[in-house]
């Protein structure tokens, strides 16, 4: 498993702390996004010497518009920033601030990384490449996506893999659920603050992940802060799942992401003529990795799996029918692959389903 670090909510050294929080004054200066506040910290070095800049300093910097350079170093952002460190504090919440110790190294992929993270919870390892994977798709998915989502989170956990995404309804949801629910960890990357978890019905299931978000904290969603956030999701995974998703939809804004980081694409093939499968279709079309299990992903991906968890002591029949739960699939299909009876075959799943070993959704057996 992707090892874990605690983050301290409070950080005691004093040079990291100043530059910090001349991050964090910068993240709330109007007119300075992402892109404009890495140009400051690169041209300077530090954001601290950004904001000691004088005017005709911080004129040669690349993409400052006037309203831009008005704006830095302005008194109402660095009490801002020191109110936002003290309501961290209060709540328990890190802070990680770009080219300091903690942030994760694989956001150096992206042209825009957040000047400052916001962590609830132990953030895993982020290497340049992490072993991660994204795994993403529409809200209102179908059961069968939703079982596959299920058993693929649930065996990437099991091999040690950690598991991204948006904590959304749907597709997300599953994904979260699945790779916890097997012992594995799993970040949300959130298009709100970390204290404002969207939406509220998956407030207990945050509490088992960890949460990350570029946004401060009392930040509610907003639509224009979704796309954003898909990014992160791209940068802090080594490969990005498709399972199902309409053509213009996150899931695809999330792909492309994936691309222009330099990470691997996979598509789940859906139903035709389904407008849900037509996002991973188009993938597919142009050169996706077409995924149907865990296998598909580590594969390509060059990992090896971790040890699996023991299987459990089954009876034959119950232990054949786990067996061959691994993709989802019809009690037809089951019934010709263990060759079981069907009356043997039922009453071993329904065992394992009391077990809590599986689960029927939409006429789909999968293991959970």
């Amino acid at each position: 498993m992707c090892g874990r670090r605690p983050y301290p909510a409070t950080v005691t050294s004093a040079d990291h702390l100043a530059e910090l929080r001349a991050l964090l004054t910068l993240r709330l200066t109007p007119h300075l996004g992402p892109r404009r506040i890495e140009n400051l910290r690169l041209h300077f070095g530090s954001a601290g010497a950004a904001l000691r800049a004088p005017l005709t300093a911080l004129r040669a910097v690349p993409g400052l518009d006037v309203k831009s350079l008005e704006a830095v170093g302005t008194p109402k952002a660095a009490q801002g920033a020191e109110a936002e460190l003290d309501k961290a504090r209060a709540e328990g919440v890190t802070l990680l601030g770009r080219g300091l110790e903690g942030y994760p190294p694989a956001l150096d992929a992206l042209g825009d990384p957040p000047p400052v993270l916001w962590v609830r919870g132990e953030l895993p390892d982020f290497p340049v490449v992490p072993r991660a994977v994204g795994i993403v798709g529409t809200r209102g998915a179908s059961p069968h996506a939703l079982a596959l989502t299920r058993a693929l989170a649930a065996d990437l956990a099991r091999a040690g893999v950690t598991v991204v995404s948006g904590l959304a309804r749907g597709v997300d949801t599953a994904a979260h659920e699945a790779s916890v629910g097997a012992g594995g960890v799993s970040v949300g990357v959130l298009g709100s603050a970390v204290n404002r978890v969207y939406p509220a019905e998956n407030e207990r299931l945050a509490e088992r992940l960890t949460l990350l978000s570029e946004y401060p904290l009392g930040t509610g969603p907003a639509q224009h802060h979704f796309p954003t956030r898909n990014r992160l999701i791209a940068a802090l995974s080594a490969g990005v799942v498709v399972v199902e998703g309409e053509l213009k939809s996150g899931s695809l804004i999330t792909a492309t992401h994936a691309l222009e980081c330099g990470r691997t694409v996979f598509a789940v093939p859906g139903r035709a003529g389904d407008p849900r499968a037509a996002g991973p279709h188009r993938l597919l079309r142009e050169g996706a990795v077409l995924t149907e299990a865990a296998g598909d992903v580590l594969t390509e991906l060059g990992w090896d799996a971790a040890p699996a968890a023991p299987t459990p002591d089954l009876p034959p029949e119950q232990a054949r029918a786990h067996a061959a739960l691994k993709t989802p699939a019809t009690l037809d299909d089951l019934h010709a692959s263990t060759g079981l009876p069907l009356p043997e075959l039922q009453t071993a799943l329904v065992m394992l389903q009391l077990m809590g070993l599986a689960e029927e959704v939409g006429g789909r057996w999968a293991r959970r």
